[in-house]
């Protein structure tokens, strides 16, 4: 019976060796091979490289290697003759390195020994001659190399991969020409003229026309509408509304391709690593695809897997909105519509971001972290060793939706958990789950689970602040304050065509419309939403990341309500603000951080005092010139800087006093000293006071 590698005309054999005794084996059945066929024979050595090339030690590697490749010349003659060829080459991942030397080398054959192979079950990731077996283009012939006298070895494997056609250049040309005849079959030429003059009718027909335009060119166009659909303050609100409609209507991928993904960032067979797959996929999406699978040890999992061509796909089509973003997106008409620039921005970041699923093992690891106070909320663990950028292998979270969480206390404290969590992501982590409808949890062992971490949203330090007292201003129901701090998310206060009085009477419509509703109705991230919305209509767009947390906080609050409708959130929320802000003042009210700061105060005062002396002239410095002379005001002023010195310090000591009394590890002694000193400053504050009356 023929082998298969008699099957097809094997005229260039190449065999890889590391110059061991036991590679020797198979170098030496590679020939007898090659002559059996009257083939060419390369030998093939890889030497890892342990210096960058651009050093020194570098440049000696590659000469090392020269040598290396002259001796390795010489020894493929001796076995072939004139048909022997040695190839050197310098690569950290010898597998890699020896697949590609073949196909460069239009080789027939490849030959590989199996040192290392025994036991399928417990190989090492990463094994060379596995890797090879199974990436190689070519026949692969597996040698075995295990001791075995002087007997001659016989190949214990034989892999036979048919030549692929190597993947084509993008072609982008051909690509513009495909989306610029979709857009034009559905009529989108208006959208990049003149402003429809139907006003919402218009721009309603406009929108779905740009829905199914989004639909038809496929996952990358796609992912952008549900991406738009999430940033009112970039389009429309009749865009949003019909964006939100878009669906994802991705066939799902072939187990062959499923498989080939694994295998490819994995490096050895599936079957290595995992007892079994489910051929039927969770989730199919633009991106990625979701399975059930488990372990070879039995460990239950899902697997995100990404499809082979989605990087591919989504940088050209990427490339193409970049240029489009250039040429048109400054045409006013355009502009009025939506702001180009900031919309490819966001994409491409969001696009990228999704593309590496590192980046979504280490958003859970984060909100790991984030949720260590809340025993009733949690995230799956994710097995790092076995994830890459483009799988992703998580614990498999077994239980039911979480709105069908059994009824019973837990369920009560949960819901309380999860909506505090969210107040706690945004306002004091600046981290959240950005899209936690009901899908994305899960109800397990009496806990919540969050899931699918694609999407999540930062928020910088500045807007947590603002956050937190516009929570404050609605708890107390001050409808002036709140448009205040409203406008200083916008970035607006200082607007002097802004008519204040009409801003300031929306927003206290908004507020006595939801202070007096039920608590069903009572959801922050609406009146969030509507706020945006109010904003807009006063050309004072609020923050983007804003419009992202009203939606998360419109999510969650749906969850919750359905799980204790009792739940109110603007209590829920006032408590968890008044809990935040003193534990902020205890951690900074600490006696030594109090000490550290009056004397900080101190010469920060004195450095004013001096800097007023100096403006005044009563302190001429080198590089300050004094034209007059203002006794009155040095005077003035230094007075005044005195007080302003002693007053913090008296303070700083009376509330010291304050602090320290309490406190089981301060000596009474320390309590005592701050008090009269305290006494003493603000008594001398006194008589200086009334001394110069």
């Amino acid at each position: 019976m023929k082998s298969p590698a008699e099957h097809i005309d094997t005229q260039r054999v190449m065999v890889g060796t590391d110059r061991s005794e036991t590679a020797d084996q198979a170098v030496r059945w590679a020939a007898s091979f090659a002559e059996r066929y009257g083939a060419e024979l390369f030998v093939a050595q890889v030497i890892s490289p342990r210096n960058p090339a651009s050093t020194e030690y570098g440049a000696a590697e590659r000469t090392q290697a020269a040598l290396a490749g002259d001796e390795l010349a010489a020894y493929a003659r001796q076995l072939a003759g004139a048909r022997g060829h040695g190839v050197v080459l310098i690569d950290p991942d010898p597998a890699a390195a020896i697949v590609r030397a073949a196909e460069q080398e239009n080789i027939d054959v490849l030959v590989v020994g199996n040192l290392g192979m025994a036991g399928r079950k417990e190989f090492l990731l990463g094994n060379v001659p596995n890797r090879i077996s199974h990436n190689a283009r070519c026949t692969v012939v597996i040698v075995n190399t295990m001791p075995t006298g002087d007997q001659p070895s016989k190949p214990s494997q034989t892999f036979v991969r048919g030549r692929e056609p190597a993947p084509t250049e993008p072609r982008l040309m051909a690509r513009g020409g495909q989306i610029a005849a979709v857009m034009a079959k559905h009529g989108l030429k208006e959208l990049f003229g003149r402003p429809d003059e139907e006003g919402s009718t218009g721009r309603r027909r406009q929108a779905k026309r740009l829905r199914s335009a989004l639909e038809e060119l496929g996952p990358t166009f796609s992912k952008l509408g549900q991406i738009l659909s999430t940033r009112p303050d970039l389009l429309p609100p009749e865009y949003i509304e019909e964006l939100e409609k878009l669906q994802d209507h991705v066939p799902p991928l072939t187990e062959r391709e499923v498989v080939g993904v694994f295998e490819r960032e994995l490096g050895v067979p599936w079957e290595d690593v995992f007892e079994s797959i489910e051929p039927k996929p969770l989730a199919a999406g633009t991106i990625a695809q979701v399975h059930r699978a488990t372990l070879v040890g039995g460990s239950r999992i899902v697997v995100k897997v990404q499809r082979p061509n989605a990087r591919e796909e989504i940088e050209q089509d990427l490339a193409l909105l970049e240029v489009f973003a250039e040429k048109v997106g400054e045409r006013p008409a355009l502009k009025k519509v939506i702001d180009m620039e900031a919309v490819f921005k966001h994409l491409s970041s969001s696009l990228h971001r999704e593309l590496d699923f590192r980046q979504e093992a280490e958003n859970i690891a984060r909100m790991r972290e984030v949720l260590m106070g809340y025993d009733r909320l949690s995230v799956p663990a994710i097995y790092n060793d076995l994830s890459t950028s483009r799988i992703l292998v998580m614990e498999e979270i077994q239980g039911v939706p979480v709105v069908e969480a059994p009824e019973g206390p837990e369920r009560s404290k949960a819901a309380r958990q999860l909506l505090e969590s969210y107040y706690k992501q945004i306002l004091v982590d600046g981290f959240f789950h950005a899209d936690p409808h009901p899908g994305n949890l899960k109800w397990w062992n009496e806990r919540i689970y969050f899931l699918d971490f694609g999407m999540v949203g930062d928020v910088g330090p500045e807007v947590r602040e603002n956050l937190m007292l516009l929570l404050m201003a609605f708890w107390q129901g001050d409808a002036v304050f709140l448009s205040e701090v409203t406008l200083m998310l916008a970035g607006a206060t200082d607007r002097s065509d802004l008519d204040i009085a009409r801003f300031q009477a929306e927003i206290g419509e908004l507020m006595a419309k939801y202070r007096t509703a039920a608590l069903a109705d009572m959801q922050i991230g609406v009146i969030l939403q509507e706020m945006c919305e109010i904003a807009l209509r006063y050309e004072v767009p609020m923050p983007a990341s804003l419009t992202l947390i009203g939606k998360a906080l419109a999510q969650v609050q749906m969850a919750t309500a359905r799980l204790d409708p009792t739940l109110d959130p603007f209590d829920i929320a006032g408590h968890f603000l008044m809990r935040s802000m003193f534990k902020g003042m205890r951690s900074r009210l600490d006696p030594k951080a109090l000490i550290y700061q009056s004397q900080k105060l101190q010469v920060r005062a004195t450095r004013v005092i001096d800097a007023l002396e100096r403006l005044v002239g009563a302190r001429p410095g080198p590089k300050l010139e004094v034209k007059f002379r203002a006794n009155t005001l040095e005077d003035a002023v230094r007075r005044t800087g005195h007080r302003v010195a002693l007053g913090l310090t008296a303070a700083a000591s009376v509330l010291a006093a304050g602090l320290t009394a309490g406190s089981a590890a301060v000596a009474e002694w320390i309590s005592a000293g701050f008090g009269v000193s305290g006494a003493v400053l603000t008594l001398g504050l006194i008589a200086d006071a009334m001394r110069r009356r």
